[in-house]
């Protein structure tokens, strides 16, 4: 229980002293990059660049993790013809929409 307490504490500080950093790099590419290709770009201070890294996260990446729902398509423990029979269901079932037309 101790081990996993220690253990789950130091992914914390992991974590956030990786959104430390990874705020710190979007500001520092913000301010030097993008405020020198127009005019009425201003520079963003530390806080702007975390809600600016946690709004991206939100509309590109979202909160599912690395790969998302493809966690749980589990393609790869069936079987060859546990595969077969799927593709087969897919084509049959697109060709029947494609002769309703």
């Amino acid at each position: 229980m101790r081990n996993c307490k220690s253990k789950c504490a130091a992914i914390a500080v992991f974590v956030v002293a990786a959104i430390a950093a990874l705020s710190y790099l979007v500001m520092l590419l913000w301010n030097n990059v993008v405020v020198s290709l127009a005019d009425g770009i201003h520079a963003i201070d530390y806080c702007h660049a975390v809600g600016l890294l946690i709004l991206s996260r939100i509309l590109f990446g979202g909160f599912r993790g690395r790969h998302g729902h493809h966690r749980h398509c589990g393609g790869e423990a069936m079987t060859a013809d546990e595969q077969e029979k799927v593709r087969c269901g897919l084509f049959n079932r697109f060709k029947s929409k494609k002769g309703a037309e």
